[in-house]
């Protein structure tokens, strides 16, 4: 046998550990700790619930780690926690039960944690406790007798620091310990009905007062700072403060990086027209491959910068607050305020947001929110907002303070979540059900971020961006500039060669659809590819103007557009872009979530309208007031 052949082996004989516990006790970030770059992951068969598995070695000793979805209780109220139940238990069809379960509990918050314990110690299955977050209860004086803890709960009870080197050792020895030569069959799940509720957090007070202390605890700052964060009129002025700062940011603190990458995609241009001989091939490297993936790589640095603040506001804890203050807005359309992290998350894109749907226990709500979350302004939007800002809106403060061009982006955004309560509102009226929803949310301890965290964050988003660059919108700039080369002009021809093109006639034919929104066909040549991407609207205009210029675009994108558009094509175009219909990859999101590809026609179908209508009504007001 080959040492391929007995590594599979030895992978597949492993003892599975399944990571178990309730949101924001730091698992996922103990799984990293534990398997490094080992890791894969997938779906669960037959729903689309990510399952993150790894693997690493100890004493000689291999073991498969599984990062179950967070949970409060094995009474399965979500999707996200049915999975949990069903892979404790031994009830998913093709797998077995895992071997042992570490449960990890934030050591700040054992009233809470305990409950779910005492629940799947009734399984029976090989278990350790691992009390993580002890720094933080060591400092805010909080005493834990983990001896005592372990002598009462009948398991092995460990202290881990997630977030340090180092701080899952006692773990490790720990599972090292267990004989897991034997698997052991879960007990059955009518073993946890059979204790009443009350009478499981009664023996959790029980357990607390035999072994914790808190006569020393110095306060929970994390208290004191909400007094002001969760206040009802200075809590929302500054959630408002900190969004509209961010994407102040956006624009101020990216126009260094930007020039740069702009000068040094022009100047790469310029080498190679100057150096190579005219023909096709220096017009696909010119006009197809760099002036189209160019214009979509310059916005690299503000996705970064939005996403930078995004990670932090994650990282130390404060986004669940600004769940908990728009629960009161949202109760207005018919949604709660656990529908704010998924909608949050689909300003990255409508994808992951899509998916963090299944935390949402009413089936409704969690539809209506499926369909508002791709109105919610992805990074897919940014390029295509920052490149017709740039080029239409002066770059001047207002008030002596604010940028003019940060400001509009902020409207945007604006427009993007007020719409989204808007069809919510809507939804809530059509599609009946029960009213609002009581949110119940665990706010987690305010703690500085991890730079090593939000570093990996930034490098994955980044990566994303880039891949995407490489590939999907790299290929779909070949095609373009493919469909916009032949077949050529013909003799005698008064247009650009691209006016007589594949992609010029299809322009021209969708112009009839567009034109009383103040589409050219040059725009609509690049609404076709960006419904693969939208960003690929920016890269595919880039390459259509530079065929239009026979070849030659010897300034950037901006300025380009800025001669050959109106102020009212530009602001249509905003607003176009503002509920523009998805991308086919989000559209096919939303047929595995929801079941049924009805609801992604009816997705598509409506946000065309609101798209269409809001660009024929900004189009025509422009119109007027330029007239007037």
């Amino acid at each position: 046998m080959g040492a391929v052949d007995q590594r599979a082996v030895a992978a597949s004989t492993a003892p599975l550990v399944a990571l178990l516990g309730n949101p924001n006790c730091g698992k996922t970030a103990l799984f990293n700790r534990l398997t490094g770059a080992r890791q894969k992951v997938a779906n669960y068969a037959g729903v689309t619930i990510e399952r993150k598995e790894g693997s690493f070695t100890s004493a000689g000793r291999s073991y498969r780690l599984l990062d179950l979805p967070g949970a409060y209780s094995l009474n399965a109220h979500t999707p996200d926690e049915a999975i949990t139940r069903d892979v404790v238990a031994g009830l998913r069809a093709g797998e077995a039960a895992p071997d042992a379960i570490v449960f990890v509990v934030n050591a700040t918050n054992l009233r809470l944690n305990l409950r779910l314990v005492l629940e799947v110690q009734r399984l029976g299955l090989p278990m350790v406790v691992a009390l993580n977050m002890m720094d933080v209860a060591n400092k805010r004086g909080i005493h834990i007798d983990t001896a005592r803890l372990a002598q009462e709960l009948g398991v092995p009870v460990v202290e881990t620091i997630a977030v340090q080197s180092g701080g899952e050792k006692a773990l490790v020895r720990a599972l090292d310990a267990l004989d897991l030569s034997e698997r052991v069959a879960p007990n059955p799940l009518s073993a946890i009905d059979a204790v009443p509720v009350e009478e499981t957090q009664r023996e959790v007070r029980r357990i607390l007062d035999a072994a914790t202390s808190h006569a020393h605890d110095t306060g929970n700052l994390t208290e004191k700072i909400d007094h002001v964060v969760l206040h009802p009129v200075a809590g929302p002025l500054l959630l408002a403060a900190i969004m509209f700062l961010v994407f102040q940011a956006v624009f101020s603190w990216a126009q260094v990086p930007m020039d740069f990458i702009k000068n040094s995609v022009d100047g790469v241009g310029q080498l190679l027209g100057a150096h190579m001989p005219e023909g096709l091939l220096r017009s696909l490297l010119v006009d197809g491959v760099l002036f189209g993936v160019g214009s979509v790589l310059v916005f690299l640095p503000q996705i970064l910068i939005l996403f930078f603040f995004i990670l932090i506001l994650e990282d130390c804890g404060y986004l669940p607050r600004a769940a908990f203050l728009l629960d009161r807005v949202m109760g207005g359309v018919g949604l709660s305020g656990r529908a704010f992290i998924p909608l949050l998350s689909s300003f990255a894109c409508a994808i992951p947001g899509i998916m963090a749907t299944r935390t949402i226990q009413n089936p409704r709500d969690r539809l209506v929110t499926i369909m508002i979350a791709p109105l919610m302004t992805c990074s897919a939007r940014l390029p295509v907002y920052a490149l017709v800002i740039g080029a239409f809106i002066p770059d001047r403060e207002v008030g002596g303070v604010f940028n003019l061009q940060g400001l509009v982006l902020f409207c945007l955004y604006f427009f993007g979540v007020s719409s989204a309560m808007g069809v919510a509102w809507f939804l809530k009226r059509t599609m009946g059900g029960s009213g609002k929803q009581p949110l119940m949310l665990e706010l987690p301890a305010y703690h500085w971020p991890h730079m090593h965290n939000l570093a990996l964050g930034l490098w994955e988003r980044g990566r994303i961006f880039l891949t995407r660059v490489g590939t999907t919108i790299l290929t779909l700039m070949v095609i373009v500039w493919f469909l916009s080369s032949f077949p050529g002009a013909p003799e005698g021809a008064t247009q650009p060669a691209i006016y007589y093109s594949i992609a010029g006639m299809l322009g021209r034919a969708l112009s009839f659809v567009f034109a009383p929104i103040g589409f050219g066909w040059q725009i609509c040549i690049a609404l076709v590819p960006g419904m693969a991407a939208r960003e690929v609207a920016v890269g595919a205009l880039g390459t259509v103007y530079a065929l239009s210029q026979a070849g030659d675009l010897e300034n950037s994108l901006m300025p380009v557009l800025a001669h050959s558009w109106s102020l009212p094509t530009a602001l249509s175009l905003l607003a176009w872009y503002v509920f523009a219909p998805q991308c086919l990859s989000t559209l096919s999101v939303v047929r595995r979530e929801t079941g049924s590809i009805r609801y992604s026609f009816i997705m598509a179908g409506y946000m065309f309208a609101l798209a269409y209508a809001a660009s024929f009504i900004t189009y025509r007001l422009a119109l007027y007031m330029v007239a007037h």
